[in-house]
C-alpha cells in the first residue's frame, strides 16, 4: 500500500481509539472523520466545498475535495486491495481527467466519464503493453496505437476493443500489414509486406487472403489470381520476371502454410478489473433529497427526521444499518427485482400542465402487445400460385451450380439485356422439377451481379433458399403501399419481397453498376440491400408479368419493434391519422408523428453522419428522390401498464457500499443507462452492433407546439428512454422523371414547395440530410 495512505490509515486508527465514546454516539455515519468534520455534525450544508479525509468501514480511503456528502473536485481514492484513483470527481463519480492504478503496476491516465474510461487516454499494462488513443465505455474505440509486449505495433482504427477499420500492424520480425480490419482480423482490401521483400496485394477475409489478389516476389515475379484456403477454389497465373529462369516449383497454398505463420496477431494484455466496476455510488445530498422515495408515514412539523448515513441508510441505534423498511430497500436498489408500485410507473408519460400553457401538444406513449405482421399465404389464397412460382424460380436460380465468382465484375455482367428465361411446365423438364402450380416462365435479371451481391453481403446460398423456398409459407402484408406494390415476408423474417413496376425495374438496372460499387466500397452503407431481381410470366391469354425484388428485412431481430417511423423531411401529408390506442407495432408513423430525438454515442454518431452524406451523394448522382429513412425503436424497459420507463424513473435508487463488500472493490455500479451497462458487462454484445443495426441509444421525448402544425422536430423535454434503434434508407427506386416533375409543378401551386415530397434530387438530398441530422444527435 502507498506510504502516504499507510500513514493516513495509522493516524485514522489512533484518532478513532481516542474518540471511541463519540463513535458510539454516531453509529449512523459510515465514515470515521479524521480532521475536518466532527462525527456528531449534521449532513453537509448543500453546495459547501471543503477538503476532507475519510475512510470507509471496509478499509477504503478518500482524501480530497468534498461537497454534498460525496467527492466533488480533485481527490484520491484508495481501495483496500491497493487500487487507486487520483483525479477529478463530479458528484461522487470519476469525471474528467484522472489516473487509475492497479496493484499489478498497470495504469490508465486520461479521460473518465461516469466512472468509465471514456475519451482520450493511455493504458500501460504491468508488462508495458501500452495503448494510446480513444476509449468508449472501457473499450478501445476510435483511433489509437498499441505497443504489444512482444514488440508488435498497431496504429489505426479500433471498434469494440479490437482493430477494426483502416490500420497498420507491424510485427517485430519486420513484416507489416496495411489495410482494412474487422473484429481484430485482417479483412477487406490490404497489403502484406514481408521483410524478405515479398508482398501480397488484394482481398482478405478472417485474417487470410480471400478473393482477388496478387503475390509479388522481390525479384519482380508475380502471381495473379483468386485466392482461397480451399485449394479447389484457388486459381491464377504465374508471371516470371526476366531475371528468373528455369522451372519454378511453387504452390499458392504455401502462403497460408508458411509465409503467414510469422504473422499472428498478438492477443495483448487483458485488463483485470475496470475502474467502473470499483466505483461507489455516493448519495449526494442534492440527488438524495430529490430522488429517494418520501416515507409515507406522516411526521409532525417540528419532528426531526431520522439521521441518514452518507450512503442513504438509516441508523437502527444498535450499530446496524438498514433501509426504512424492506419495501423501501427494494425500491431504492438498482438491482431490485420487486415490482414497483410507485406513482411514477403507473402514470402516463406526457407533458405537464406548464407545457400545455406554453402551447405544446400533450403526448402519451402506450405500447401495445407485439404481433407478427402479415397474413400467411395458404392454399386458396389468391396469390398462392404466385408464391409457389416464386419459390420454384428462386430454388432454380440459386441452386444451380455456378463457378466461383470474383468481386471484380466485368461490364458485360451489368448488361440490361443479360436476362435468362426458363420455362416451368407442370410436368417438369430437363432443368425444372414437376410442380402443382400453373405453368409459368421465370426470368433472372443480371444473375451474376446479384449472386456476387449475395456473396458480398455474406448471404449463405443454402440459408437463403431455406428462408424463401422452405416448407414455411410466405406472409403477405396487410395492404399494398402507396406505390401499389405488394410486400411479402419470409417466415423467419429475414427477407422481404416487393413487387415492382416496370419503370422501377428499369431504374434499378440502370443504377446497378453504381449501386454495386457503392455497397462494395462502404460496408456500413444504409441503403437497402438487394439480393435478387426476377420476373414471373404466367401463361394463358392474360400473359401477366409480375416483377419483384428480394431485399433484406431491417426488422429481423430478437427485439420487439415498438415504434416504426418512415422519415422523409417533408411535411405535406406526412402524418398518420391514428390515436395512440390505435398505434401498434405494425403501424408505420411519419414525419409529423415523430416525437423523439435519438442520441447516439459520439463515435457512432460521427460514423452515421459520414455514411448519410455518402449515401445521399450516391442517390443524388443517380437522380433518385422520394426515398426515406425507416427507423425502428425498441424500448429497453416497459412497465406492466404498457408505458416505456424513463431513464430517471428506473435509475432513481442507490446502491449501498458495505463493510463486507467484495474485496475487489466492486461494491457498486454507477447509475448509467441500461444499454451502457449491458455493453460493459457483456462485451460480446458489441459484436451484433453495426451502423443501423442493434444500436443502443437514448431517445429524448419531444413535444410540438400546437400553433405550429408543420413543425418537423419538436422541442426536447429532457425526458429520456433507453432504446435499441434500427434504421435504413429505403424506397430508392424512384427517379425524378416526368411524372414527378408534373407532380411538383401541380402541388407547388397549392402548397409550400418546400413541404412536398416531389422535389429535385439535389434539393431532396439537402432537405433529407438536414432533417435526419436534427432527428439524430450526439449523446453528450
Amino acid at each position: 500500500m502507498n506510504k502516504e495512505f499507510s500513514g493516513i490509515l495509522k493516524a485514522c486508527r489512533d484518532f478513532t481509539v481516542k474518540k471511541a465514546t463519540a463513535k458510539k454516539r454516531a453509529k449512523n455515519i459510515i465514515f470515521t472523520t479524521m480532521s475536518v468534520a466532527h462525527v456528531d455534525d449534521d449532513l453537509d450544508a448543500p453546495g459547501e466545498v471543503y477538503y476532507a479525509e475519510k475512510i470507509l468501514n471496509n478499509g477504503d480511503i478518500y482524501t480530497g475535495k468534498w461537497s454534498d456528502n460525496c467527492p466533488n473536485g480533485q481527490g484520491k481514492y484508495l481501495w483496500s486491495d491497493g487500487c487507486m484513483y487520483v483525479g477529478d470527481w463530479v458528484k461522487g463519480k470519476t469525471m474528467g481527467k484522472g489516473k487509475f492504478s492497479w496493484p499489478s503496476g498497470a495504469t490508465y491516465e486520461g479521460k473518465f466519464k461516469n466512472g468509465y474510461m471514456d475519451g482520450e487516454g493511455t493504458y500501460t499494462g504491468c508488462s508495458n503493453d501500452t495503448y494510446r488513443g480513444s476509449w468508449v465505455i472501457n473499450m478501445k474505440h476510435g483511433k489509437g496505437t498499441r505497443d504489444y509486449v512482444n514488440g508488435d505495433h498497431y496504429e489505426g482504427e479500433w471498434r469494440r476493443g479490437q482493430p477494426d477499420g483502416q490500420g497498420r500492424y507491424q510485427w517485430i520480425n519486420g513484416n507489416q500489414y496495411i489495410g482494412q480490419w474487422r473484429n481484430g482480423k485482417m479483412n477487406g482490401n490490404g497489403t502484406m509486406l514481408w521483410a524478405s521483400g515479398n508482398r501480397y496485394d488484394g482481398s482478405w477475409e478472417d485474417g487470410f487472403p480471400k478473393g482477388n489478389g496478387t503475390f509479388r516476389w522481390a525479384d519482380g515475379s508475380f502471381y495473379v489470381g483468386i485466392w482461397s484456403k480451399d485449394s479447389r477454389e484457388q486459381s491464377g497465373t504465374y508471371y516470371p520476371s526476366g531475371s528468373r529462369t528455369g522451372t519454378f516449383d511453387w504452390d499458392p497454398q504455401d502462403v497460408y502454410s508458411n509465409d503467414l505463420l510469422g504473422c499472428q496477431i498478438s492477443p495483448g494484455e487483458r485488463i483485470s478489473a475496470y475502474p467502473s466496476q470499483k466505483m461507489v455510488t455516493w448519495p449526494c445530498e442534492g440527488e438524495f433529497l430529490q430522488k429517494l422515495p418520501i416515507a409515507k408515514t406522516p411526521k409532525a412539523n417540528n419532528a426531526r427526521p431520522k439521521r441518514n448515513s452518507v450512503d442513504g441508510r438509516l441508523s437502527n441505534g444498535d450499530g446496524s444499518y438498514s433501509w426504512g423498511s424492506e419495501t423501501d430497500a427494494a425500491s431504492n436498489s438498482v438491482y431490485s427485482e420487486q415490482p414497483r408500485e410507485s406513482s411514477e410507473e403507473s402514470r402516463s408519460i406526457r407533458t405537464d400542465d406548464s407545457d400545455n400553457s406554453r402551447g405544446f401538444q400533450p403526448h402519451c406513449i402506450k405500447i401495445q402487445p407485439n404481433k407478427k405482421p402479415g397474413t400467411t399465404i395458404s392454399k386458396g389464397h389468391k396469390n398462392y400460385d404466385l408464391m409457389l412460382n416464386l419459390q420454384l424460380g428462386i430454388r432454380h436460380s440459386v441452386g444451380r451450380p455456378a463457378p466461383a465468382t470474383s468481386l471484380d465484375l466485368r461490364a458485360t455482367a451489368f448488361d440490361t439485356k443479360e436476362k435468362v428465361w426458363t420455362k416451368f411446365p407442370t410436368e417438369g423438364s430437363k432443368h425444372t422439377p414437376p410442380h402443382q402450380s400453373c405453368e409459368f416462365k421465370w426470368k433472372d435479371y443480371c444473375p451474376l451481379v446479384f449472386r456476387t451481391l449475395r456473396k458480398l453481403f455474406k448471404v449463405d446460398p443454402a440459408d437463403y433458399m431455406i428462408s424463401i423456398c422452405g416448407n414455411d409459407a410466405l406472409r403477405e402484408l396487410s395492404s399494398p403501399g402507396k406505390s401499389g406494390s405488394f410486400f411479402y415476408l419470409t417466415n423467419d423474417d429475414k427477407y422481404m419481397i416487393k413487387t415492382l413496376k416496370k419503370a422501377e425495374v428499369k431504374v434499378l438496372l440502370g443504377m446497378l453498376p453504381a449501386y454495386y460499387n457503392h455497397v462494395r466500397a462502404f460496408e456500413n452503407t444504409l441503403v437497402t440491400k438487394f439480393f435478387g431481381l426476377h420476373c414471373v410470366k404466367l401463361t394463358g391469354p392474360a400473359q401477366k408479368k409480375v416483377r419483384f425484388v428480394i431485399m433484406g428485412n431491417l426488422f429481423c431481430t430478437e427485439y420487439a419493434i415498438h415504434r416504426r417511423f418512415d422519415l422523409k423531411g417533408s411535411s405535406h401529408g406526412r402524418v398518420t391519422e391514428k390515436s395512440e390506442s390505435q398505434i401498434d407495432s405494425t403501424t408505420t408513423l411519419k414525419d409529423l408523428d415523430l416525437n423523439f430525438i435519438f442520441r447516439l454515442q459520439k463515435v457512432w454518431f460521427q460514423e452515421f453522419c459520414r455514411q448519410v452524406d455518402r449515401d445521399c451523394d450516391f442517390l443524388e448522382q443517380e437522380r433518385i428522390m422520394d426515398y426515406s429513412l425507416l427507423v425502428g425503436v425498441h424500448f429497453r424497459e416497459v412497465s406492466g401498464s404498457g408505458e416505456p420507463v424513463t431513464t430517471e424513473t428506473r435509475n432513481s435508487g442507490v446502491r449501498t457500499p458495505t463493510a463486507n463488500a467484495d474485496q475487489s472493490g466492486d461494491v457498486s455500479t454507477p447509475r448509467i443507462s441500461r444499454a451502457d451497462m449491458d455493453l460493459l458487462f457483456d462485451p460480446s454484445g458489441w459484436a451484433s452492433i453495426r451502423l443501423g443495426i442493434n444500436m443502443p441509444a437514448k431517445a429524448e421525448l419531444t413535444v410540438r407546439r400546437s400553433d405550429f402544425e408543420a413543425q418537423l422536430v419538436g422541442e426536447p423535454t429532457g425526458q429520456y428512454y433507453d432504446v435499441i434503434v434500427f434504421f435504413s434508407i429505403i424506397d430508392i427506386l424512384q427517379n425524378y422523371d416526368i411524372s414527378k416533375k408534373l407532380e411538383h409543378a401541380y402541388k407547388a401551386f397549392q402548397y409550400d414547395p418546400t413541404s412536398i415530397s416531389a422535389v429535385d434530387p439535389k434539393q431532396y438530398s439537402k432537405r433529407f440530410r438536414d432533417f435526419i441530422l436534427q432527428v439524430f444527435a450526439e449523446d453528450t
